[in-house]
C-alpha cells in the first residue's frame, strides 16, 4: 500500500501537484483547482494537529464500520462528501495555495508517524499513524486524478 511516509510515495506525490496549473480542469466534483488545493491543504493541517475539526455524528455511528476503507487498496469514490470544516467553497489563490499544499505535503511526510496528530479524525474517528500515512495518500490521489494530476 502506497504511504506519504514512503520518501519516493511522497517525491511522486509532489511531482503530480507541481504539474498543476490553474487551467487543470476538474474530472468530476465541483471545486476549482484552487479550491481543491486548499481544501488538501487544510487535510494536511488536520492530520498534522494544527486545525482540529470536529467529530461529526454520522461519523460516530458509521465511521468505525467503514474505518478500514479509509487505509485499504481501494480509491476513494467520486463526489465523496466532505466535513464543512475541510470544505472550500469561494476562489482561493492558486500559486499560494499551491506552495502551502507542497510545505504541508513536505512536512508531513518528512515528520513521518511521529508527526501525525492524536486528534480523532472527524469521520473515522481515533486512526493510527500508519492509516493517516496511507489515508493521506489516498486522499491526495483522489484530488489529483479529479485534476488530471
Amino acid at each position: 500500500m502506497h504511504t506519504l511516509f514512503d520518501p519516493a510515495v511522497a517525491e511522486k506525490m509532489l511531482q503530480r501537484v507541481e504539474s498543476l496549473t490553474p487551467a487543470s480542469e476538474r474530472q468530476w466534483g465541483k471545486m476549482s483547482v484552487d479550491q481543491m488545493l486548499a481544501h488538501c491543504a487544510k487535510g494536511f493541517e488536520m492530520a498534522i494537529g494544527i486545525i482540529k475539526p470536529k467529530r461529526v455524528l454520522i461519523g460516530r455511528i458509521l465511521g468505525p464500520l467503514i474505518r478500514k476503507k479509509y487505509s485499504d487498496e481501494s480509491e476513494f469514490g467520486r463526489n465523496s462528501p466532505t466535513g464543512d470544516e475541510l470544505r472550500i467553497t469561494t476562489p482561493q489563490d492558486f500559486e499560494q495555495e499551491k506552495k502551502k499544499l507542497l510545505k504541508l505535503l513536505r512536512q508531513f511526510s518528512s515528520a513521518g508517524e511521529k508527526g501525525v496528530t492524536n486528534n480523532p479524525h472527524p469521520f473515522f474517528g481515533k486512526l493510527t499513524a500508519t492509516e493517516w500515512g496511507i489515508g493521506m495518500y489516498k486522499h491526495l490521489d483522489h484530488h489529483l486524478r479529479q485534476f488530471g494530476g
